[in-house]
């Protein structure tokens, strides 16, 4: 009853607003119905792999899209919560760069809700490092942040050092997807000291968004190489060729 009382006079001098606009809204952490409409969920029938969206109907078998067909892909399945555009990129921006931390919760929920398929019991979650000199610069890791509130909303174990960056990779942003995938080769590493966790388990690895896959790609290489049963991801947003 406290708490309550306390939430509601915390309303009183602090209405709840979007996350997107600022609109008054009615509770924590929402979005208002303008920017509801315009944030791009991904629902439907969505590639088993990286979870983009894909045209026709769930029949209960796996789908792939184009690209998880042509590329190998060292994890067995994957989803996201949202395309990479209009409000769900100004949002994966802000918390990448902007401090919103705020937007970690109502992310982790999306996030949750899109990962419902491929959840198990046991998995061990775990973030995409970032490099410590970037780490440093931008003092968290929000991957790690996402991954901590999933696993924590799952109750599933989180080790958020599972993997280190072996070096600076610089932005991904502007490669071509082979340059990209070069660039990421042998990159990260499970940490020495939490490569024990992994063996014979399933790896749940989180990151704020896929593009071309790579960086996920490295990751899920060194959980495989250190003898994990099986690894999928899961990532806030998913960049789509037509999107």
């Amino acid at each position: 009853m406290q708490e309550a009382a306390l939430q509601a006079a915390l309303h009183l001098v602090y209405p709840p607003q979007c996350l997107v606009c600022g609109a008054l809204v009615t509770s924590d952490f929402g979005l208002c119905g303008s920017c509801w409409r315009d944030t791009p969920f991904i629902s439907g029938l969505v590639c088993d792999l990286c979870g983009v969206p894909l045209p026709g109907e769930e029949t209960g078998k796996a789908e792939h899209c184009d690209d998880c067909l042509t590329i190998a892909r060292p994890w067995s399945r994957g989803r996201a919560a949202l395309l990479y555009k209009d409000n769900a990129r100004h949002m994966v921006l802000a918390l990448k760069h902007g401090d919103r931390l705020d937007l970690v919760r109502p992310a982790a929920t999306w996030m949750l809700r899109a990962a419902a398929p491929i959840l198990e019991p046991g998995m061990l979650v775990a973030p995409v490092p970032l490099h410590w000199l970037r780490l440093f610069r931008r003092r968290y890791n929000q991957s790690a942040l996402l991954s901590r509130a999933i696993a924590r909303a799952s109750r599933l174990d989180h080790c958020p050092d599972l993997l280190i960056r072996r070096r600076s990779t610089g932005t991904q942003e502007g490669r071509g997807r082979d340059d990209r995938f070069a660039n990421m080769a042998q990159a990260i590493a499970l940490h020495p000291k939490r490569a024990k966790l992994v063996e014979g388990r399933h790896v749940l690895l989180v990151d704020d968004v896929m593009t071309s896959g790579a960086t996920l790609a490295a990751a899920a290489e060194a959980c495989v190489g250190g003898g994990a049963r099986a690894v999928s991801v899961l990532t806030m947003a998913r960049v789509a060729k037509d999107a």
